[in-house]
């Protein structure tokens, strides 16, 4: 990524975290003014009063993120979309062969996520605007209810203050997602719909992300999905994350089918270029680039270079992730030759597959995890070969002696 792009995105995270401040802020106001009517109290009483206002907060905003969830859902399915996935922070329920099931998953970055089926392209189009902005639509209309309910109760009323904070919340994830932000590491809605807006090419884009998402959360993996979807857009057209995804999903593909070499050619090239590719997919396909240096030439220089401190903090933030724990894994093999550490690695990678919300996914990281295998097993042979080869020689010597 460019220095120039690269401040300009981390100038709007810190937008955000300043956004976040502000909101914790003005809560942190509404609990004082309670607690100050209350001082008259015994000081075990002010604490436990403090705790529970504390409490409040937390509830108040993780009901306003399932409130911003199920506005994506509302308004989704209202414009033809089919549930596909729905997540609050590590939980997920997901429609797997037309059954719900109840999962784990962790995206740094986001507290929640709606995923849907999308409806058939009609001349390359789907409605996308309320999709994406129906959750941050919600917030706001259920802060404008929550605010007026609150109006007629007693200034003493903690009711009266949960009210308050569900309706601060409701204004604050509402603009936070509706108002464009690049908030690190994914790009909110707003950014979403400004794209689909101003960029014809982004609805098919769109289109295939959440047709990929249904696909494999239903057991086909990217390998057997049709080749004609995964053009990779010229490098002027990938200006935004809706559009890069496609290269993403591209590159993916290719290590699914175990073409390596183009997979590294393209992942560089992509890694490379100007582009919307946000940090998430930036640092998995990082990840995926580590992992064929490691079966590959696994010079420790090049290691180390992708190595950076940036991407190992990303890399442990999603350790319960399939690719990254693969990629561990080979690393603990191949560089640092601890077979004891990978067998480590394995007992949680398998761990984790048990709850992975896309267990398509999960026969692919295995198959990569035994061509890492193998590569141990061709590296010691090619160790005792100068050896076995020595000894002819040194009989040869004796003999001639």
């Amino acid at each position: 990524m460019d220095k120039e792009k690269k401040s300009k995105r981390a100038g709007i995270s810190w937008l955000g975290i300043v956004l976040y401040m502000i909101l914790g802020g003005l809560a942190a106001i509404l609990n004082m003014r309670l607690i100050f009517k209350y001082m008259h109290l015994p000081v075990w009483a002010r604490m436990l009063l403090f705790f529970l206002l504390l409490l409040l907060v937390y509830v108040a905003m993780f009901l306003q993120i399932v409130i911003h969830e199920s506005g994506h859902l509302v308004f989704g399915l209202a414009t033809g979309y089919r549930f596909s996935s729905f997540r609050i922070h590590n939980w997920m329920w997901i429609l797997e062969d037309g059954k719900l099931r109840l999962t784990r998953l962790s995206i740094p970055g986001t507290g929640g996520q709606c995923l849907m089926a999308p409806p058939d392209l009609k001349d390359g189009k789907i409605p996308v605007l309320l999709y994406n902005f129906g959750g941050a639509i919600m917030n706001l209309l259920t802060a404008a209810v929550f605010f007026l309910l609150a109006l007629p109760l007693a200034p003493t009323s903690v009711l009266k203050l949960f009210l308050q904070q569900l309706a601060l919340f409701g204004v604050g994830i509402g603009l936070m997602n509706g108002i464009p932000l690049h908030i690190a590491p994914v790009e909110n809605d707003g950014c979403n719909a400004m794209t689909l807006m101003r960029n014809k090419k982004a609805i098919p884009a769109f289109w295939l992300q959440m047709k990929v998402n249904e696909l494999v959360a239903n057991g086909t993996r990217l390998r057997d999905m049709p080749e004609e979807w995964f053009t990779v857009p010229e490098d002027e057209e990938m200006n935004s994350g809706i559009m890069a995804a496609v290269g993403v999903l591209a590159s993916s593909r290719l290590m699914d089918q175990h073409r390596f070499a183009v997979a590294d050619a393209l992942m560089g090239h992509l890694l490379s270029i100007k582009s919307g590719m946000t940090d998430l997919h930036r640092s998995l396909m990082t990840c995926d680039r580590i992992y064929l240096e490691l079966i590959g030439q696994n010079h420790k220089e090049v290691l180390d270079a992708m190595l950076t401190d940036e991407q190992k903090e990303l890399m442990k933030a999603m350790t319960e992730t399939p690719s990254v724990l693969r990629t561990e894994f080979a690393y603990a093999l191949l560089a640092e030759c601890d077979a004891e550490k990978a067998e480590k690695i394995e007992k949680r990678f398998e761990k984790c597959a048990l709850t992975y919300p896309y267990p398509s996914e999960i026969p692919g990281e295995r198959e990569l995890m035994q061509i890492a295998r193998e590569h141990v097993i061709e590296t010691d042979e090619e160790s005792e070969l100068p050896e076995a080869a020595g000894e002819p020689q040194a009989e040869e010597n004796e003999e001639s002696e």
